[in-house]
């Protein structure tokens, strides 16, 4: 298993001699699996207030360790693009345009590897978060890439189609589940569903990691003797969900049920000393967990 670190500048906006447009950069990562290729793609990067993390007063002291001291973080936002010879996954497609001026930005990632998106044959779903999922739609609310066919779980689709879910969902959220409705119905008829721990694809399985959201999916790609696994905000962040995965994490829809999912998969994780891609994680999302005492911390392959 080999792992390339290497760093991508691309214009945020197109550039005349005149101007002097705002640039972004990114760190990008490649992780050779058996004969296949996994690419990590950055669409930019939220901004969110630091109770999305945690309000706990454990935190503190662990956040203050990591130089979180302020009232905001800025979590990296990491899409994973594997490709065996046959098919081009994308897991998640990113926040487009309509949620946050600093997410959005896949486009120039799918530039900078000189990929076009009808390269793309599948794109699998983590979960219906707005980062994950607002993103599918171009502004004339056609699919994004539109040769590809489109996955999801089923207790995930289930949960984001029901039109009651807007009523039902914390009021903080209420946004999040009418962006959601509205993309999942326009593209309903394009996408397939799936259960817990089905072959999805060749050497891709589904593993359910809930909490986050009530049926957020985790993916273990396989090939030959080697393996990944996709994590999506199963493990949220690099801090406090290795140092303290059972600490109740903010941005989980059910904290108490995603930090024992959260405390299983590093479990897990760091046993079989599995490579994980996680959406939030930095240094391109590309690592591993090792254990410290009870607890963890993430090694970021570079």
């Amino acid at each position: 298993m080999k792992v390339t670190r290497r760093t991508l500048l691309r214009s945020a906006l197109a550039v005349t001699a005149a101007s002097t447009l705002p640039r972004f950069s990114f760190a990008a990562q490649s992780l050779e699996l058996g004969t296949a290729r996994i690419d990590t793609l950055s669409d930019g990067n939220l901004v969110l207030p630091l109770s999305f993390v945690s309000d706990d007063p454990k935190a503190a002291p662990i956040l203050k360790d990591y130089g979180i001291t302020g009232p905001e973080v800025e979590p990296p936002c990491n899409l994973t693009l594997y490709r065996d010879g046959t098919n081009a996954v994308l897991f998640d497609v990113g926040a487009g345009p309509d949620f946050m001026p600093s997410a959005g930005k896949l486009q120039a990632a799918l530039d900078a590897l000189e990929i076009s998106r009808d390269d793309v044959t599948h794109v699998v779903f983590t979960h219906g978060h707005p980062d994950h999922l607002w993103g599918v739609l171009d502004d004339f609310d056609e699919a994004i890439f539109a040769n590809a066919q489109h996955l999801m779980g089923k207790t995930e689709f289930d949960f984001w189609i029901n039109p009651e879910t807007v009523n039902t969902i914390d009021s903080g959220r209420t946004t999040f589940a009418a962006g959601a409705l509205r993309r999942l119905q326009t593209l309903e008829d394009q996408i397939t569903t799936f259960g817990d721990g089905e072959e999805i694809l060749p050497g891709i399985a589904s593993r359910m990691t809930p909490g986050h959201t009530p049926g957020h999916m985790s993916f273990e790609i396989r090939n030959g003797n080697t393996s990944a696994l996709v994590t999506g905000d199963a493990i949220v962040n690099h801090y406090l969900a290795f140092a303290a995965p059972g600490l109740a994490a903010g941005s989980d829809q059910d904290p108490d049920l995603g930090a024992k999912t959260r405390v299983a998969l590093l479990d897990q994780i760091a046993s079989e000393k599995m490579p994980i891609i996680g959406f939030h994680l930095p240094e391109g999302g590309l690592g591993h967990a090792e254990r410290v005492g009870d607890a963890y911390r993430y090694v970021p392959e570079v």
